[in-house]
């Protein structure tokens, strides 16, 4: 193997996560590799206004993933965008355009939200409809808004906007929701939810903005609502075609993992949205990625001295 192409560490992704694994892993000294398909930052960088990250209430995603691309290369991380197809348990990385081989690898592609798949949904994302009830609803403070989905974020979402918002319809497209009867109950609560079920979201109109959208039940019965916002919560993608074969996923396809961001393969570790966990947010996607670097470091220092490089 070329000692180009041998590494301490390899990272798969240039969202929050990899970003912060990759500090951690160059001001510990190791050598570090970032591999990306598309561009750095992942989803954050198209948020316009982030408010939620600590000690800094107010900055664009394109802003914070730019610094902290920078610091990381500053540090002296060496990133490709390359496309990962494959890794093994030997700490092989096999790309479009090369084969690595390293000592550790943190896998930190995170997921996508699911999408509705209907027209304008791409074009009017952030000009109305939004996949995060908590990044955005404090921009529909006394509108009125719709979610749509059944599971516990769906409901989750609705609870939060109910708070900020005048209105919150509640759509699913099932007769019962997927979540849980305690979170339920406070929905039934709440005066400003209407629930509507066994109804889809079938269209959305808006030229610049959303305005409304159309909504048919199960005999086909179609209404419009006049909203502001549609929060979409039907969940969300894991990015794992490449690593199922050689890590464990769950039934939804995400890498199993505690909040050590260890996989069942040793050396192998994950960080960000593409692991099991319960809250996939900015801070916790940072959060992991410096967790899964210092246990990635402690098991090169411990385990693997000197298997690859000198």
């Amino acid at each position: 193997m070329d000692i180009n192409n041998t590494y301490d560490i390899i990272i798969i992704g240039a969202g929050p996560a990899g970003l912060t694994a990759a500090i951690y892993a160059c001001r510990a000294s190791k050598k570090t590799l970032i591999l990306e398909a598309k561009n750095y930052g992942g989803q954050i960088i198209t948020a316009k206004d982030i408010e939620n990250y600590p000690a800094t209430p107010h900055i664009s995603g394109f802003d914070l993933a730019t610094q902290m691309y920078t610091q990381a290369l500053e540090l002296g991380a060496d990133v490709k965008f390359e496309t990962v197809l494959d890794i093994s348990s030997d700490k092989r990385v096999l790309t479009n355009k090369a084969t690595y081989q390293t000592k550790a690898i943190i896998i930190a592609t995170g997921s996508d939200y699911r999408k509705l798949g209907l027209d304008n949904e791409e074009r009017l994302t952030g000009k109305g409809i939004s996949y995060c009830a908590t990044c955005d609803g404090k921009f529909f403070r006394g509108k009125e808004v719709a979610v749509t989905g059944g599971g516990n974020s769906a409901l989750e979402d609705a609870l939060y906007l109910s708070d900020l918002c005048s209105k919150v319809y509640l759509i699913h497209r099932r007769d019962e929701f997927r979540g849980d009867a305690a979170t339920l109950n406070r929905i039934k609560s709440k005066e400003n939810i209407e629930i509507i079920l066994n109804t889809n979201v079938t269209k959305i109109n808006g030229e610049d903005f959303i305005s409304s959208i159309e909504i048919t039940d199960k005999d086909n019965n179609t209404k419009e609502l006049n909203i502001s916002g549609l929060f979409i919560a039907v969940g969300r993608i894991p990015y794992n075609e490449n690593f199922g074969k050689t890590i464990e996923l769950d039934d939804n396809g995400y890498a199993i993992s505690g909040e050590d961001c260890k996989t069942n393969v040793p050396g192998i570790f994950v960080a960000g949205d593409f692991r099991t966990k319960t809250l996939r947010q900015l801070v916790t996607a940072t959060g992991d990625g410096a967790v899964a670097a210092v246990n990635a470091i402690a098991y090169i220092n411990t385990y693997n001295k000197g298997d690859i490089l000198n």
